[in-house]
C-alpha cells in the first residue's frame, strides 16, 4: 500500500467523519489538553516577564541592615536597649569585609509633603549617595543622578520619582531647574527617575525624593545617625556570607551579644530573589504537569474510541483480509486515523492558545518593557512532536487488536 495513497486518505476521512459527533467530542479531549499545556507556559513565561519587569534594575546580590531593640544584656548593658547605625559603621565595615563590594547608608522620612506651585502629592523623602544607583539602578528620565560634589557641598537638590513628577508637572515639561517644597525647605530639580520597580526599600521609588545624604543628616537633624545600610557582594561570594560578617561587625562595635538575632534587622534580596526563580521553576513545572495530564486523558480517549471503532469494523477489516489486505496495511490505516484525528485536534487547541496568548501579550504589554506570553518556536514544535507521539501510543493497542481479526472470525462473527 503506497504511503500517499490518495484512496488512504479519503477513507481515513470517510471514518472520522462516519460519527461527527463521537469524532468531535473524542478530538475535544486533545483539543483541550494541548490548549491548556500552550496557555500554562506561555502564562507562566508572562507572569515571569511581568514581575522581573518589576525587579528591573535592583541588584540580586544586595543586602540590607536596620537596627532594632536588643534582646539580650551585654557587657553592661541592659536588654531592651535601643541603638542607632552610624556613619563610621561604613568605614568599619569596608575595612572589615573583604567580601563587600558596595556598602552604603541611607535615611528616610515618610509621609512628607511635596509641593510646586498649587500642585502637591505626598511621598518618602530618601538621603542617598550616588553609589546607591548601582543597587537600585534609577532610569533618568531628565537630568542627572547624584553626584559626590552634592554630598561635598550638602547641596539642596533632588531627583522626584515618576509619580511625583506627573503629579506636580502634568504638562510634562522638564522639571530640571525648578525648585519643589519639601517640609518647609526648597529642593532644586536635577534629574526625574522613571523606575518603577515593586521592590520598596524605605518606599516606591515613584513616590520618592532623592536628596544627597549629608543634606538629609544636616537638614533633618539625623546627625550621624543611618537608618539602613545597603550593601553588595563580591563576584563569587554570597549575601548570606556576607551579611553574617557584617552582623559580627556592627555588633563587636556596638556592645551587642554576638547571638541577639533581634538587634539587628538583616534584609537578604539574594535570597528572595532565588526563592522567586523557585516559584516559577514550581509554577511551569505544574504547568507541565495539568498540561500533560489533561493531554493525556484526551489521548486515552482517542485510544478508547479507536478500539469501538475497529469492533464496529471487524466484518470490513475480516473481508479486507481475505482478498488480500496484509496485517501491516491494517496497522498503517488505524494508526493514520489515530494520528490525522489527534494532530488535527491538536493543532486547533495549539492556534486557539496561540491566539488568546497574543491577545493577553498585546493588552498588558508597554511599548518601554514588552510582556513575552507567547511559547518561543522550539517549544511550538515540541508540542507538534508531542502530538504525532500521542497519536502513535493512542492508535497501538486498536491498531493491534485490528491485525489479530481473523477471516473467519469476522464472517462468524457477522
Amino acid at each position: 500500500m503506497k504511503q500517499f495513497d490518495l484512496d488512504v486518505w479519503e477513507e481515513i476521512l470517510v471514518t472520522i467523519t462516519r460519527n461527527k459527533t463521537r469524532s468531535l467530542l473524542t478530538a475535544f479531549g486533545i483539543f483541550w489538553g494541548i490548549f491548556m499545556l500552550i496557555a500554562l507556559m506561555g502564562g507562566a513565561q508572562g507572569m515571569q516577564d511581568m514581575l522581573s519587569r518589576e525587579f528591573e534594575g535592583f541588584a540580586t546580590n544586595s543586602g540590607f541592615m536596620g537596627a532594632n531593640k536588643t534582646s539580650k544584656a551585654y557587657k553592661g548593658f541592659q536588654q531592651g536597649r535601643y541603638w542607632d547605625l552610624e556613619n563610621s559603621d561604613v568605614d568599619r565595615i569596608r575595612r572589615s569585609v573583604n567580601e563587600i563590594d558596595i556598602i552604603t547608608p541611607s535615611l528616610a522620612k515618610w509621609g512628607i509633603d511635596i509641593i510646586y506651585n498649587e500642585q502637591k502629592i505626598s511621598g518618602t523623602l530618601k538621603g542617598l549617595y550616588p553609589e546607591y544607583g548601582k543597587i537600585e539602578e534609577p532610569l533618568i528620565a531628565y537630568g542627572r543622578y547624584l553626584n559626590d560634589m552634592d554630598i561635598q557641598e550638602r547641596r539642596r537638590v533632588c531627583i522626584i520619582g515618576k509619580r511625583i513628577y506627573e503629579s506636580l508637572f502634568p504638562g510634562h515639561e522638564d522639571p530640571c531647574g525648578k525648585y519643589v517644597k519639601i517640609n518647609g525647605i526648597y529642593y532644586q530639580v536635577i534629574g526625574v527617575s522613571m523606575s518603577s520597580g515593586n521592590i520598596s526599600i524605605q518606599g516606591r521609588s515613584e513616590t520618592s525624593v532623592i536628596i544627597p545624604f549629608s543634606t538629609m543628616q544636616q537638614n533633618y537633624n539625623f546627625g550621624q545617625k543611618v537608618q539602613l545600610l545597603c550593601y553588595t557582594a563580591k563576584k563569587g561570594h554570597a549575601i548570606s556570607e556576607v551579611e553574617k560578617k557584617v552582623d559580627q561587625v556592627v555588633k563587636q562595635a556596638h556592645y551587642i551579644h554576638p547571638d541577639d538575632s533581634q538587634a539587628t534587622i538583616l534584609v537578604n534580596a539574594e535570597a528572595m530573589f532565588s526563592m522567586m526563580d523557585n516559584l516559577f521553576s514550581g509554577i511551569r513545572i505544574l504547568g507541565w504537569m495539568v498540561g500533560l495530564g489533561t493531554l493525556l486523558a484526551g489521548a486515552i480517549g482517542v485510544s478508547n474510541i479507536m478500539m469501538v471503532t475497529v469492533k464496529e469494523r471487524t466484518t470490513e477489516i475480516g473481508i479486507r483480509r481475505a482478498i488480500g489486505a496484509k496485517p501491516d496495511d491494517i496497522l498503517q490505516q488505524i494508526l493514520s486515523e489515530s494520528m490525522v484525528l489527534t494532530i488535527i485536534a491538536g493543532m486547533a487547541g495549539i492556534a486557539f492558545a496561540v491566539f488568546l496568548l497574543n491577545v493577553v501579550e498585546t493588552a498588558t504589554s508597554e511599548p518601554a518593557a514588552p510582556t513575552h506570553f507567547l511559547i518561543s518556536f522550539w517549544e511550538a514544535v515540541g508540542a507538534c512532536l508531542l502530538l504525532l507521539v500521542l497519536g502513535l501510543l493512542a492508535g497501538l493497542a486498536p491498531a493491534y487488536r485490528a491485525m489479530s481479526v481473523k477471516p473467519i472470525d469476522a464472517i462468524r462473527d457477522e
